[in-house]
């Protein structure tokens, strides 16, 4: 063939590659406007640890840009499910804040809580392996607080800056729009992997709390220090967090990807479910106070999104619990059109530097801006306050009200001055004074550069199941990487973090860890001067483990809501169906009738029975248990359908509670589960209450070891 010459051969792998380097021609970032840019990954603050400056134009162009990408979904957080409730305060702590909702123990405040995936579109499944928003709308006494969160207790990033950069990596590639709603792709490994204050987060995504059984079931933070202030104007930093009283759960990879198509509603119809039964879920506020004093004690910055403050460090103080006990009406009008901003505090609340925070109070309007159709969105009724709004503003698109009289200006005289400005004896919101003394710089403090600490804190701290699946999930992740040299350099990173996990999930890619790596790491700290000055430093062990992190370690003490799947026939036997059953349902578990088919059928008694669901139309990932009731009849009847066989095993490698009663036993003899009665989660012939207590400690993860090569 000719020189020159384009070779039809030529594998389109290679062409693409081709194709994609034709865009490396040297070109300068410039903004939109042509001046060229040096920084692209730092606010402009006042000193490195100051807040972020509203003259960076800079930022400000980037955000509203990202903000402004999609109309009218969400960018992120776009598939979501919400409910309302009350928030109550046990105990004041006026000590620290003055806010109404933390001082007074009268008070039943209503709340709207949005939960979401951050990065699917809304079609997306609920079981995506993703961080879930956790944002709740105070209507307080003195006005709207909106504490706007998620499920894990750090951010990827530690400026705002970043977050476009951050979203675009981890959204579908924009060359071929895959995959939706996954991380496991070479765009967003290409960013973690040289971008490295995301590991910490990115680890947890890794975890178990990126597929939490039920929303209800999960944890909430807000991520940022946040300051507290009380009516002597002193200041505490706080971190706020939110337990849930059902404990902390979650369901295996295998089980997620299966649940995504039995039921890609499986969150949304949960959290409906249970507030339609009376089962309302709840969890308690708990706060982390650190003294003004204290800012600079930790070997962490408080002021950096990517740490946490381990609890065996600074307790949480539980103060208040949260009860969500009524559906929207209306999906749209409430759930989908609910704006949540971080900008919106009350007197007794107020903000730190964190960059990340201080660039979320500019973009999280702006969004809402675009969404929404203009500066009105606060007219909507679930975005309402509970207290008369009174100001000067007027007119705009979606102007809802008609606002009365001759002035819209302050100062008048024609109005008596009203609306007039409020004192702080009345209530008026004043800025926490802190003194500021710094060179305006774009930069980021070097007390953040610290990025492998945490994050091998985080894994020591887990039970070996948990950890087992953190490396099951960095495998296939990185398994799903096209390019050799982002798999090794994320290999190398997160030998960084902990060695053991680094060859784990070396060995699942046929690859060895490298020693080292030639590109430079966290070009996203700043221009060329600043990347040396920020490489991250060796890891530290300032705690052996915060037990704290680890879902081993939360709550098993209700099987309130939890779904128990019973395998019956006709001629099941109705006098073990009604002991469990009573026994069941006196602890709040659902129980669900599976059989051969639809409509209904007769048990041992000859009573007539609704059954909820046929076998070919279900699925053992929809429950947390089950339950083989016995009756000759019966098994008889279901050891002729293969599925129930499948069935079975598929809750057995799952690692679920299974009760087994009478002639029940033949149906699990061609079962892995006969081989393993030694099992403590498997219960042939026994008490209630010992199926009872298996289901509440969620699963027995002892049985991980013997499952593994099991095949479904």
């Amino acid at each position: 063939m000719a020189k020159g010459k384009n070779n039809p051969k030529e594998s389109k792998k290679i062409q693409d590659l081709k194709t994609s380097h034709k865009n490396m021609d040297g070109s300068i970032m410039t903004t939109n406007q042509g001046l060229k840019v040096n920084d692209t990954n730092n606010s402009l603050k006042s000193g490195e640890r100051g807040s972020t400056l509203l003259e960076d134009f800079l930022l400000r162009e980037k955000i509203t840009n990202f903000d402004h990408e999609r109309i009218p979904e969400r960018i992120v957080h776009a598939r979501g499910s919400g409910a309302h409730g009350y928030f109550e305060l046990y105990e004041s702590i006026e000590q620290y804040s003055k806010a109404g909702i933390f001082t007074d123990t009268k008070r039943k405040t209503p709340v709207f809580v949005r939960f979401s995936t951050v990065a699917g579109s809304k079609g997306s499944t609920d079981l995506a392996r993703d961080v879930r928003g956790f944002a709740v709308k105070f209507y307080t006494d003195e006005g709207t607080w909106d504490l706007v969160g998620n499920n894990m207790p750090i951010f990827f990033i530690q400026d705002a800056m970043k977050f476009p950069d951050l979203i675009h990596a981890v959204k579908p590639e924009p060359n071929k729009e895959i995959p939706q709603a996954a991380s496991a792709h070479d765009t967003f490994y290409d960013f973690v992997s040289r971008t490295t204050e995301t590991l910490h987060n990115q680890i947890w995504v890794m975890s178990d709390r990126a597929i939490p059984r039920s929303l209800r079931m999960m944890e909430g933070f807000g991520i940022h220090t946040f300051r507290l202030i009380n009516e002597k104007g002193e200041s505490h930093f706080v971190k706020f967090h939110w337990k849930p009283k059902l404990g902390v759960h979650s369901v295996t990879w295998d089980e997620a990807v299966k649940i995504s198509g039995a039921d890609s509603d499986f969150h949304r119809r949960d959290l409906w479910d249970a507030i339609e039964a009376g089962e309302y879920p709840e969890w308690e506020l708990g706060v982390q106070i650190v003294p003004q004093a204290d800012e600079f004690k930790f070997d962490f910055d408080l002021l950096d999104p990517t740490k946490l403050i381990p609890e065996e460090m600074v307790p949480v103080k539980i103060i208040g619990k949260m009860t969500l006990n009524r559906n929207p009406e209306n999906f749209f009008a409430e759930t989908e059109q609910v704006a949540f901003l971080p900008g919106h505090i009350v007197p007794g609340i107020d903000f730190t530097n964190d960059p990340l925070l201080q660039g979320r109070l500019f973009s999280y309007r702006d969004t809402q801006l675009s969404r929404l159709g203009g500066p009105n969105f606060h007219q909507i009724p679930i975005n309402r306050p509970v207290v008369k709004t009174h100001n000067n503003q007027r007119d705009g698109m979606m102007q809802m009200e008609i606002p009365k009289g001759q002035t819209a200006y302050f100062p008048n005289s024609l109005s008596g001055g009203c609306p007039h400005l409020a004192k702080m004896a009345e209530g008026g919101f004043h800025s926490y004074e802190e003194r500021i003394d710094a060179k305006k710089i774009r930069t980021r403090s070097e007390s953040f550069n610290d990025h492998f600490s945490q994050p091998a804190l985080f894994y020591r701290s887990l039970a070996k199941w948990e950890q087992a699946h953190i490396a099951d999930a960095y495998t296939f992740e990185l398994g799903k990487c096209n390019h050799k040299h982002i798999q090794e350099r994320m290999l190398w990173v997160v030998s960084q973090i902990d060695t053991d996990l680094a060859n784990k999930v070396a060995k699942g890619l046929g690859l060895e860890v490298p020693k080292s790596i030639e590109q430079p790491i966290n070009q996203a700290i700043g221009a060329d001067a600043e990347v040396k000055k920020h490489q991250p430093p060796k890891k530290k062990n300032y705690l052996d483990a915060a037990p704290s992190l680890s879902q081993a370690n939360t709550k098993f003490e209700s099987i309130a809501t939890r779904q128990i799947a019973v395998l019956v026939a006709g001629g099941f036997s109705m006098k073990n169906f009604k002991e469990m059953q009573n026994v069941l349902e006196k602890e709040g578990a659902v129980l669900k009738l599976i059989a051969p088919h639809g409509g209904e059928i007769m048990s041992d008694d000859k009573k007539s029975h609704k059954v909820d669901a046929a076998i070919m139309t279900t699925e053992s990932v929809l429950f947390d248990a089950l339950y083989i009731p016995g009756g000759k009849k019966s098994i008889e009847a279901l050891m002729k359908e293969s599925k129930f066989i499948k069935f079975i095993n598929e809750a057995f490698k799952h690692c679920k509670a299974i009760a087994v009663d009478d002639e029940g036993e033949d149906l699990i003899k061609d079962t892995f589960v006969s081989k393993y009665r030694e099992d403590a989660a498997v219960l042939i012939n026994k008490d209630p209450k010992n199926f009872v207590n298996a289901i509440a400690k969620h699963r027995n993860w002892d049985r991980m070891e013997v499952v593994k090569n099991i095949p479904v």
